[in-house]
Parts: structure tokens; C-alpha cells; sequence
């Protein structure tokens, strides 16, 4: 049996999984699915199309599955799905999709911190942290395990791939490859994100390894082209090679800059 606070608005439509929580002043719309054990606290507010897994905790002022922010949405039938474990903390914004791909995604694990808005269509996977204030435009994609530092804006269709490490504050122009760390105005490449990689049990190999294919890409004045070529004739097949060639041959923005290509 779900526990709801006498104060609270629920629909009695919405469905509700088994020993969930709702605090005073929330309001639950009809078309809202909760799983079991989720904790929704007070002056939440989730509208119709939110799909919410197991496990999960919404903290005070949150809005979920709020009509998109696009003058292209007409009303129609879209959702917002938030996976298991996942934590969203006080003032948040996450938005449900529009018909471009019919639903908003935050995956399993996440921490989505204060202040953090989530725009139509956009992907987050698994075990991703956004920082308090981050701001994602409609349609970025967001692959596990990265982190977005506070404040972070990051422009319509960006990816950042996974392990991928942003500087708070940073504006996101372009695509963010895996297993990077970026940073500085305007963003550049830094490095290889290789505290986090240790800490998910990367080793020193696999860590030089992505060190050694990024200086194809981003420090020896190559062209994408040309990067991907050196790369898949100079690295053995290993699933960090695949990750990064099937990124780069895949990004629709282009990169993040070379530090080479900023001075100063």
C-alpha cells in the first residue's frame, strides 16, 4: 500500500507501486506510473506521462514530465521515464518528450542535483551525474557514467559520451567524446578522465591506451578523418577502441577543440 499525506493531491488513476511514500502538498497527475519503494516528497509536482521505476526519490519543488519548452510541441502523447535507484533532487525540471523521439530518458543510478533542468527528448543513461544548475537543451544525450559539472549549459543534440568528465560552468557547443576531461572558455580537450576510470577499475594499460588515440585526435593536428584512420591501423580491437572509433564516426556536431587550437 502506497502512504499518502492527507494534503496531497493524487489522481486515482495514477498507479502506484507498493510501499511508496508521497508527502504533503505533492500532486500526482492520472497518466503517471510509480514503482515500488520510491519516496515523492512534499510540493512535488508530476504531470501526465511520467514512467517511474523502483527505488526512486524526488526531492521538494521537483516538476516531472512538465509539457515541453518547444513552440514545435502540439499536445501530443509523449512520456518521461526515470529508471531504478535514480535520485532527483529539490527544484529540478524534467521535461517529456515531444513526436521527435515521444519520451524524455534518465536512466538507472542517477543523481540529478538541484536546480538541474532536463529538456524534451534528451537521454541520460546509467549512473550519470548532473551537478546542481546544470542545463541541458532538447535532445543531448548523456551516456553512463559521465559527470556534468555545476552550472554546465550544454547546447541542443551535443552527446557526451561515457566516463566523460565536464568542468562546472563549462558551455557545450559540441560533441564530448568517452572517457574524456574537459574544461576551460571555450571548452577544450584536457585530458583522459583517469581518476574516474581508475575508480570504475580501468587499468594503467587501458587508461594509456585512450590516452595514446586521443593525441591522434586531438594533439597531433589531424583531421577527424585522418584521426580515425590512424587509430583503427596503430590500436589493437579492444571495446575502449570501438567506443571511441564508433563515436567519432558518428558525431553529427563535430568535436570539442584541441587545446592546440586555443592560445592563450
Amino acid at each position: 500500500m502506497a502512504k499518502i499525506h492527507p494534503l496531497a493531491n493524487v489522481h486515482p488513476d495514477a498507479k502506484l507501486g507498493t510501499n511508496v511514500t508521497v508527502e504533503a502538498f505533492t500532486t500526482i497527475y492520472p497518466d503517471v506510473v510509480i514503482g515500488d519503494n520510491c519516496w515523492i516528497g512534499p510540493n512535488v509536482t508530476i504531470f501526465d506521462g511520467a514512467r517511474i521505476g523502483n527505488n526512486v526519490k524526488i526531492f521538494p519543488g521537483a516538476v516531472v514530465s512538465a509539457e515541453p519548452q518547444d513552440l514545435k510541441f502540439k499536445g501530443e502523447k509523449s512520456t518521461l521515464e526515470i529508471g531504478d535507484n535514480t535520485i532527483i533532487r529539490e527544484m529540478t525540471s524534467l521535461h517529456r518528450g515531444t513526436v521527435s523521439k515521444g519520451t524524455t530518458k534518465i536512466g538507472k543510478n542517477c543523481l540529478i542535483m538541484g536546480y538541474v533542468h532536463i529538456a524534451h527528448d534528451c537521454i541520460i543513461h546509467d549512473n550519470v551525474i548532473l551537478v546542481n544548475g546544470v542545463q541541458l537543451a532538447g535532445e543531448v544525450e548523456v551516456d553512463d557514467w559521465a559527470i556534468v559539472g555545476g552550472t554546465a549549459a550544454v547546447h541542443q543534440f551535443v552527446r557526451i559520451g561515457k566516463h566523460a568528465m565536464i568542468q562546472g560552468g563549462a558551455l557545450l557547443r559540441k560533441d564530448v567524446p568517452p572517457y574524456s576531461r574537459v574544461g576551460r572558455e571555450p571548452v577544450v580537450y584536457e585530458g583522459v578522465n583517469s581518476v574516474g576510470l581508475r575508480r570504475r577499475g580501468f587499468t594503467n594499460e587501458q587508461i594509456r591506451m585512450i590516452e595514446d588515440m586521443y593525441r591522434y585526435v586531438f594533439l597531433k593536428g589531424y583531421n577527424l578523418k585522418h584521426a580515425i584512420e590512424e587509430i583503427e591501423k596503430n590500436f589493437p580491437p579492444s571495446p575502449e577502441r570501438e567506443e571511441v572509433l564508433n563515436f567519432l564516426r558518428s558525431t553529427q556536431r563535430g568535436l570539442i577543440k584541441s587545446p592546440l587550437a586555443v592560445k592563450g
